[in-house]
């Protein structure tokens, strides 16, 4: 399955295009195949009392039916979409979880700063890669691995805070919710920008930086 390309200015920030619906099972498979992503199930979402509450059996979970079922989630992560099929098959509606670090890093950002970074990005024609928006409104840009290392340094040398504007590098050890994961009644995670043939080959992060810091750096100011 192939994905229609897709772009999104800062004024679209409020609708999405609308975008078909998966199950975990046929995108964690997806993942594997077309993009070679490493996958592992997460928790899932449970109707209880008229309400939906994480598998993980938490009343105060912070991130309800989307974050690791257990410790061993980074060896438990696969390539393979035989293996895939078969973690799902355990529990189908279990969350899509994907480790950074591996095949990529992550820049995450306000979800409005980063639909301005988004735009600007867009006219300078510069590549990007998959753009994942959450329904917590946070904006997550896929880099080449390596990537959050050096992060900061970047935001640093031109002179922001990554701590004061907003912007959080997820390397190696860390991990991110994928489409159609939902995350407790907030809704799903939707891509912003799709993963396709054209966005394969993934930006470095010294290529981002400056329009999202520059983006955050606008939002920090206003808010």
């Amino acid at each position: 399955m192939l994905f229609v390309e897709e772009s999104i200015g800062v004024k679209d920030a409020a609708r999405i295009p609308g975008q078909r619906t998966q199950l975990p099972l046929d995108s964690a498979v997806m993942y594997t195949e077309e993009r070679h992503w490493d996958v592992f199930p997460g928790t899932w979402l449970e109707a209880a009392g008229g309400a939906e509450t994480c598998s993980c059996g938490q009343p105060e979970c912070t991130a309800p039916g989307a974050h690791p079922a257990g410790d061993g989630w980074a060896t438990e992560a696969t390539g393979s979409g035989a293996t895939a099929r078969r973690l799902w098959a355990r529990q189908p509606m279990a969350s899509v979880l994907l480790p950074t670090g591996r095949a990529f890093d992550v820049l995450d950002v306000p979800e409005s700063a980063g639909f301005l970074a988004l735009a600007r990005m867009e006219r300078m024609e510069l590549p990007l890669g998959p753009v994942v928006r959450t329904p917590d409104r946070r904006m997550l840009f896929f880099v080449l691995p390596g990537g959050a290392a050096k992060a900061a340094g970047l935001v640093r040398a031109l002179g922001w805070s990554p701590t004061a504007i907003d912007l959080v590098s997820r390397g190696e050890g860390h991990y991110v919710a994928a489409p159609p994961t939902r995350i407790g009644g907030m809704g799903a995670v939707q891509w912003a920008r799709r993963p396709t043939r054209a966005n394969r080959w993934l930006p470095d992060a010294d290529e981002m930086i400056s329009p999202l810091a520059y983006a955050c750096g606008q939002e920090a100011r206003m808010s």
